[in-house]
């Protein structure tokens, strides 16, 4: 592998919003170490993809709620790329069922934070403690994707806005613990994005666009996700860290 080619880790990157991500970064020449819970054999004709335009990337299978699967993606990150430049916090899910926030039982509760934000959160630990240790003088960052919910409440799914409002603060933690050695850490708090996550509740998402939700007329797509953590990873706005970008069509701007 070239080690002057730039690199990254991108959780639940053969997926949806972390595809577009992986996509984006291997087309600007990242060799991108992809993580999925799937069989290699589901992920092909996405990893083929990324592959065309990085044929160095790969694909690590892992969970990222399972500790042990936290310790062998970071092993296997470190040792693929060598030099890790970036971490994508992408992996995340929904509820399997949207219920009523008085209906919400504690094991969707534990199922979604044991992988939106304690999954995330210490497989940051693991990986940043090893970026720290690199003596490197390539920009290098760790960026968190959460969502509006981290800010804008839907009491039908209480469990996937408190694991991304957390994920909010983990992000600003670790802006701040891992400056001193000049890791920028950055929030992409995506809208609503055409993915199998949103396909459910499509139909209903297409008529609130259309009703003016987002003064951008239109629905997100993974593409925007990646191009915002593209400009992000390459240090475009290197003078900042602990920032939120909002990638939603302008939906949460507030109106009178």
């Amino acid at each position: 592998m070239n080690n002057e080619k730039r690199t990254a880790l991108v959780t639940g990157g053969a997926r949806g919003i972390g595809f577009g991500i992986a996509r984006a970064l291997a087309g600007a020449g990242y060799t991108v170490a992809a993580v999925g819970t799937r069989e290699e054999a589901a992920v092909s004709a996405a990893m083929d993809e990324i592959k065309a335009l990085s044929p160095d990337s790969f694909y690590i299978r892992g969970d990222i709620a399972s500790a042990d699967d936290r310790a062998a993606i970071a092993h296997a990150a470190f040792d693929g790329l060598g030099v890790l430049d970036v971490l994508v916090n992408n992996a995340g899910v929904a509820p399997k069922v949207r219920a009523d926030l008085l209906d919400m039982t504690e094991e969707s509760f534990d199922r979604v934070l044991g992988i939106n934000l304690k999954g995330a959160f210490f497989l940051t630990q693991a990986v940043a403690l090893r970026m720290a240790e690199q003596k490197t003088e390539r920009f290098r960052a760790v960026i968190f994707v959460t969502s509006v919910s981290a800010s804008v409440s839907s009491v039908n799914r209480g469990e996937y806005c408190i694991s991304k409002a957390g994920l909010s603060m983990a992000a600003t933690l670790y802006a701040d613990r891992l400056a001193e050695y000049g890791i920028r850490v950055y929030e992409v708090r995506p809208g609503i994005i055409a993915t199998d996550m949103t396909a459910p509740v499509r139909e209903k998402y297409d008529r609130l666009i259309a009703e003016g939700l987002c003064p951008i007329p239109r629905i997100g797509r993974p593409e925007d996700v990646g191009k915002a953590v593209l400009a992000l990873a390459d240090g475009a706005l290197a003078y900042t860290t602990g920032q939120v970008i909002g990638v939603d069509g302008g939906m949460t701007i507030q109106k009178l």
